[in-house]
Formats: structure tokens, sequence, C-alpha cells
């Protein structure tokens, strides 16, 4: 394990390339991560020669809304886990759990988290800490039924993070359930939403050779500006 490494050669960035507005550098990287744009030809060539070369290996296509979302319980306790980026705007970044989830009683006792992307094509890393508060319900409704009928259920079957006596009582929740909605809409349950987490600090990394990575963070300023520092690898 320790000789695994490879070296970080697809670019680099600088100060001037940033978007004063970290939310919009972010979607800026977020756009490139998911191959709707590529900035520089041979950025574009190295990172699709990898898709490439990962799609002959078999290897499927990466979740670049997949996020590592930390939380910490009233002890201090950190506790790590991956969710999906369902949003970004000028307000922040949004997820949907459980709110009777470990996370979400954590987030309901200490409303603060931290975020974490890795698009390893683009060898580029985004961290993110802020506060995190509940969507409005009716922006929670509106995802919930966007999304397919066996997902809506399986909100309702699951009582996320709790102890649950073997598969089988999964699977005979969800057939009950099944039963109960045949015939109508599946609401979403009250215990069920989005959070909103509003950024006060985002990190931008960029590998380089040699373990020289580019490192400019973002710190929000009392009267609202955005600060950015470039770090030290």
């Amino acid at each position: 394990m320790a000789d695994i490494r490879r070296e970080y050669r697809v670019g680099g960035i600088r100060r001037s390339d940033l978007n004063p507005d970290p939310l919009k550098q972010f979607a800026t990287w977020f756009e490139q991560a998911s191959g709707a744009r590529t900035s520089g030809r041979v950025q574009k060539f190295l990172v699709g020669m990898y898709k490439a070369l990962m799609s002959l290996a078999g290897a499927p296509p990466p979740d670049v809304n997949a996020m590592t979302l930390s939380t910490v319980d009233d002890n201090g306790q950190p506790f790590s886990r991956i969710v999906l980026l369902k949003g970004v705007d000028s307000r922040g970044f949004t997820f949907y759990t459980n709110y009777h989830s470990r996370k979400g009683r954590q987030i309901e006792s200490q409303p603060r988290a931290a975020l974490a992307f890795f698009w390893v094509d683009l060898e580029r890393q985004v961290c993110v800490t802020g506060r995190v508060t509940r969507l409005p319900g009716k922006e929670s409704d509106a995802y919930f039924n966007s999304r397919p009928r066996g997902s809506r259920i399986g909100a309702w079957a699951s009582d996320q993070s709790t102890p649950v006596e073997n598969r089988a009582a999964l699977e005979a929740a969800m057939t009950r359930l099944e039963k109960e909605y045949a015939n109508r809409e599946v609401p979403r349950p009250p215990h069920w939403g989005g959070y909103l987490l509003t950024p006060d600090r985002i990190e931008f990394w960029q590998g380089r050779p040699n373990r020289l990575h580019d490192r400019f963070v973002y710190e929000l300023q009392p009267d609202g500006a955005w600060h950015i520092t470039r770090l030290s690898p």
C-alpha cells in the first residue's frame, strides 16, 4: 500500500484563473468533471485518454456528484459518508436524507458540516465547510416527487441508521408499502427532506507534479465578500 503512488500532471491553476465567486468556480469545475466543458486542448486530450482507458478496462463512469459529508456528534466524534450532491446555486450545496438518520440527528444537534469532492480524472479536489439548515418543505416535495417510484417507497420502508433484523424484514416492508400505495401517489415522509450547506470556506486543490499542488482557499468575510489565498501544498 505504501508504494501506491502516481504523479499528477493534468494541469494547474493560477490566481488569475479563479472566479471571484467560489460557487461559480465550483460550477465550472463540476461542469468540467461531468464532461460538459473542458478547458485547454492538452487537458481535454489527457482527460479524454484517461476516460477512454478506464472505459476499455470496464470501469463504470464515476458519480461526479458524489461527495464525502462529514458531521460530528455531541461528543465531537466525526462521522463521514458518501452522499450525492443534488444542487448548487448562490445559496450553497443541497442534498437529501432521512432527518432521523445518524447524519440527520447530528446535523440537527451540531448544524455545521464539511463536504469533500474528488474528481480523479481531473486530479482535482474541493473541500467545503459551512452551516447546514433544512430546505423549505416545498423544495423537498418537488425533489421527492421527481424521484423514481421505488426510491420514494424506499424512503418509507427504511428507518435509516436503526438496527434491522435481516434483509427479509426490509423487503417485507417494501412489499407491504408497494401494495399500500399501489393506486395512489407516494407522499414525502415528514422525516425525509433536504438540507442546504451554506459555505463560509471553500478550498480548490489541483494536483501537480512532485506534490507541489496548487491550493486556493476562499474565506467568507464579515462584509459578505470572499477573500482568496494561495496555500502551500
